[in-house]
């Protein structure tokens, strides 16, 4: 459960890209643990859909428009926070761009758009949510990552690289700021399913057949699945640790080796 301040007030947490897919299952999950929340996204209509679906549920909700890759809104999406609620416990920096293309036909501006909301906007938030987090009773941010990060990424080397970064960044902060009782660590979902992902990612059937497939476990992983990592990352259950990447995905990144190959071939 959520610590509550000595006034006895409840905490507070903000998620990024909070108001679709996994971040709105995230703040949901956050919500039922006592969290007042603030969901931050740049489409107004996501956040109104988005809290909507989270006050329905019981959760109070303050939305926040924002483009993370633009410092002077981040400053100002801290600022709607602390007017709000004076405290914030927890940072999800969840928002995220991605799309399937090859490094050789990927444009600068496609470059950067990504590595801008990815990377720069994971720092750019810690950095302006850090004067907050140091005063909270038990600072965390969890930093949404890919296994991709330290494997490959073909068709993705934007979002490869970003998160690469994310990771880099997510060991360094926990590291400088354990000293403020801020605890950082990364979740790094394997394939799930939203909308978003349905529109951006896994376009046909025959793509849903084929990374099901890729998966030891043989199928996707579910928001709720991705959200209660999260969940417990930010509790007092994992009050020890730091700077670390929980993988959520079913095994994918380690592979299936050469076993289901033989299950394929069937008996001599």
């Amino acid at each position: 459960m959520a610590t509550a301040s000595a006034d006895g007030g409840s905490p507070v947490a903000l998620v990024t890209g909070g108001g679709t897919g996994l971040g709105r299952a995230i703040a949901g999950a956050l919500a039922a643990d006592g969290y007042r929340l603030a969901i931050a996204s740049r489409s107004e209509a996501h956040l109104a859909d988005g809290a909507a679906e989270l006050r329905r549920r019981g959760a109070t909700v303050r939305t926040v428009p924002v483009d993370v890759r633009l410092p002077d809104q981040v400053d100002r999406m801290v600022a709607a926070v602390t007017a709000e609620y004076g405290r914030l416990d927890v940072l999800v920096n969840n928002a995220a761009g991605n799309f399937p293309i090859p490094a050789e036909r990927l444009s600068p501006n496609g470059w950067r758009a990504v590595v801008g909301i990815v990377l720069d906007g994971t720092f750019f938030c810690s950095r302006a949510a850090f004067p907050l987090l140091r005063e909270s009773p038990a600072p965390s941010i969890v930093n949404l990552v890919a296994s991709y990060a330290w494997t490959a990424g073909p068709g993705t080397v934007h979002s490869a690289a970003a998160k690469a970064g994310v990771l880099a960044l997510t060991r360094t902060l926990a590291v400088e700021w354990a000293r403020f009782g801020i605890r950082v660590n990364a979740v790094a979902p394997g394939p799930v399913r939203t909308d978003g992902t349905d529109r951006q990612l896994w376009t046909s059937d025959a793509i849903v057949r084929a990374v099901s497939d890729d998966v030891p476990m043989g199928r996707f992983g579910t928001p709720e699945e991705i959200a209660e990592s999260v969940r417990f990352l930010v509790s007092a259950r994992a009050s020890y640790i730091t700077g670390q990447v929980l993988v959520v995905d079913g095994g994918q990144w380690l592979g299936k080796g050469a076993l289901h190959l033989l299950d394929r071939a069937g008996p001599e």
